[in-house]
């Protein structure tokens, strides 16, 4: 047994070890930090030239960290170190820092750091939290900096908070000081390189190929249709899917906050919101772009997301003539979408009887598609429902499909077995659609039966 001298020089020189490792820690972190701002000094504009191939950009990168390392004469490195520090500023410069593997996950769906040294991401639905980390809050400020400059966005104490997008179009939202207690905080919503398709979504188990099919018919016959769901459960997804039915020979115009929507016609216009400048000036709302797509002679408009007033020039666009028109909207049910519809208007400042709200809520939309992240992480559409028209004072809706929750949960995979199910009841607009040469079929409607859950049946309203 070691006596109590002996003890004690372990301890001190365990001590010593240990303040040598973070003091040479904190010495490589400001280096790294020196590095960094020097490479983007040296190269400037040539980090962002397109007409560069990203193989061509990696190399002139590491040759000017080559030479900025052997320019510093203060701090011996080892092999390990400089091996290091030429990785971790590469993908600093080049890409997003330590969180680059997550976004080159092609199953990781969202990428979350709470602070710098707390970071989460969902893989099939579920969440796990990261090995990765930021060296300090400067770093992960720096690369927060890098995403919203590159589409000129900026992030400040004066605008803590930005919406902004990757290149890719994943979605991207930051919070930083006074705001972010513990961050700054940063959230990317990530877009598959090739978007999904309807094959896709069937695979998944988020609608059958009936529903796909009678999907298509309503886009196709220019139905003005809204997808409605919580955060996260794949509204914009599905808006996409949908938008890829439109005919290539339309004018499709977008709007967004930031641009994600990814469609592939040929004929497509995409705009996109703008936040006030520095002196507080400058900004086009939703609302505006709204009201300005009326002036480019659209074929359909396609509003990402209605959160405010906007829903109002939305209901009047769809009033006017722009039939076909897709748009999204967060909601708990196909109910509480047509609530939050009159809520926005309200939002508008016009003093409107809640009749009226109603009645053109009820003429513009003809169907809602709800679409809902279920306990398993799977993403399904629920309800489809049409929007008939009004009795009295209330809009009265249809259920066309239900997801089936009484067939229970398959207890290997732990995921639901219900899928969308017909409810037999035939769309109003079916004789619409049949005027325009669009033809339901008749057995796409035929009833299925729903599981009964309790003795009840699952298929409530």
């Amino acid at each position: 047994m070691a006596s109590l001298s002996e003890r004690v020089a372990q301890a001190r020189a365990s001590a010593e070890a240990t303040g040598f490792a973070n003091n040479r820690s904190a010495q490589l972190n400001e280096l790294r930090g020196r590095l960094h701002f020097k490479v983007i000094e040296e190269l400037g504009p040539t980090l962002y030239d397109r007409q560069m191939s990203d193989a061509e950009l990696r190399l002139r990168v590491m040759e000017m960290l080559e030479w900025a390392i052997d320019q510093e004469q203060g701090m011996p490195l080892t092999s390990a170190d400089r091996r290091q520090l030429l990785n971790e500023i590469a993908s600093d410069v080049l890409g997003y820092g330590p969180i680059d593997p997550l976004l080159n996950d092609p199953d990781v769906t969202e990428v979350m750091a709470n602070g710098p040294y707390d970071i989460y991401y969902e893989k099939g639905g579920k969440l796990y939290k990261s090995d990765v980390h930021f060296v300090d809050e400067v770093h992960l400020r720096r690369i927060i900096d890098k995403i919203v400059g590159q589409i000129g966005r900026r992030v400040d104490e004066a605008t803590p908070m930005v919406d902004a997008r990757l290149p890719d179009g994943s979605r991207v939202n930051a919070v930083i000081a006074p705001l972010a207690i513990g961050g700054p905080f940063l959230t990317i919503r990530k877009f598959a390189v090739d978007p999904y398709q309807e094959a896709d979504l069937i695979r998944f188990g988020t609608m059958t190929q009936r529903v796909a099919d009678f999907l298509r018919a309503c886009v196709r016959g220019r139905l003005n249709i809204v997808i409605s769901g919580g955060t996260g459960s794949g509204k914009t997804t599905t808006l996409n899917v949908l938008s890829s039915y439109i005919p290539a020979d339309e004018r499709i115009v977008t709007v967004e906050d930031a641009a994600e929507l990814q469609l592939h016609q040929e004929h497509v216009l995409t705009l996109e919101s703008r936040p006030p400048n520095i002196e507080g000036k400058g900004a086009i709302t939703i609302r505006d772009l709204v009201r300005n797509t009326l002036r480019m002679r659209p074929d359909r408009i396609v509003v990402g997301e209605c959160r405010g007033a906007e829903a109002l020039d939305m209901l009047q666009a769809m009033n006017t003539g722009h039939d076909g028109s897709l748009t999204t909207i967060h909601s708990n049910s196909p109910r509480d979408t047509l609530s939050r519809i009159e809520t926005m208007v309200l939002m508008a400042g016009f003093d409107l009887p809640v009749r009226a709200i109603r009645e053109q809520i009820a003429s513009a939309i003809d169907l809602i598609v709800h679409v809902a992240r279920l306990r398993d992480g799977s993403r399904r559409i629920t309800h489809i429902t049409e929007v008939e028209g009004m009795e009295g004072d209330v809009i009265t809706l249809q259920d066309l499909f239900l997801f089936d929750y009484g067939e229970g949960i398959d207890e290997e995979t732990g995921r639901f077995r219900g899928r969308l199910k017909a409810t037999g009841i035939r769309p109003t607009f079916s004789e619409d659609l049949a005027a325009q040469g669009i033809h339901l079929p008749a057995d796409l409607f035929d009833p299925e039966p729903f599981a009964r859950r309790g003795g009840e049946m699952s298929m409530i309203r």
